[in-house]
């Protein structure tokens, strides 16, 4: 074999070798600089959908989970509850629920819920960020004979029934936010998916 055969294929050889050795040197600047593009793991269950599951939770009791970094209440509530509802709409500055933005369409009814008995809600004054009170008791001597439950915020002083609606005058401007939600089986809910496109 003559010196100039070796020499090109050397150097074909070294070519090859650079360009390989090169390519795998901009893979290892480039997945870095890429990931710390990506959301972090934290950032990523910050918004990530929460399961809870309903068996325990009595008539009248309620349950907090933690959404986006938020409280979200899942109330059950009893019969007599439920009764009292409409008899509150002259009391309430939204009794329709006609803010939209307020709740999903599947909430946009009498009850604010898909199922009557549950009501989800995020539990955060829309006045100012307070985390309302929840007062289930009938007619205690704080909130006077007309009260039949729901959250009083500690803060300013709002007020909610116990399907979220606001009161007529007091600050919170409207009602609290029922987020996406759909329900899994009879006893579990997945809270911030509803499964609607976005």
């Amino acid at each position: 074999m003559s010196t100039e055969a070796v020499d090109k294929s050397r150097r074909r050889f070294l070519t090859a070798a650079t360009g390989v050795v090169g390519a795998v040197g901009a893979a290892a600047v480039a997945v870095p600089f890429v990931s710390s593009m990506l959301p972090s793991a934290r950032a990523r269950a910050a918004g990530a959908p929460v399961e809870a599951d309903l068996s325990k939770l009595e008539p009248g009791q309620l349950l907090t989970v933690e959404w986006r970094g938020k409280p979200v209440w899942i109330v059950r509530r009893t019969e007599e509850a439920l009764k009292t509802l409409s008899s509150l709409d002259s009391s309430l500055r939204d009794p329709a629920s006609d803010v939209i933005s307020q709740q999903p369409e599947y909430a946009h009814n009498a009850v604010r819920s898909i199922k009557p008995e549950f009501m989800i809600m995020v539990g955060i004054c829309t006045h100012l960020g307070c985390s309302p009170t929840f007062r289930p008791e009938m007619a205690p001597a704080d909130l006077g004979p007309a009260w039949k439950g729901g959250f009083a915020c500690p803060c300013h002083g709002s007020r909610f029934d116990l399907a979220g609606r606001v009161y007529q005058n007091v600050p919170a401007p409207t009602n609290l936010v029922v987020p996406p939600h759909k329900y899994l089986s009879d006893h579990f809910i997945l809270i911030g998916d509803d499964g609607s496109v976005a």
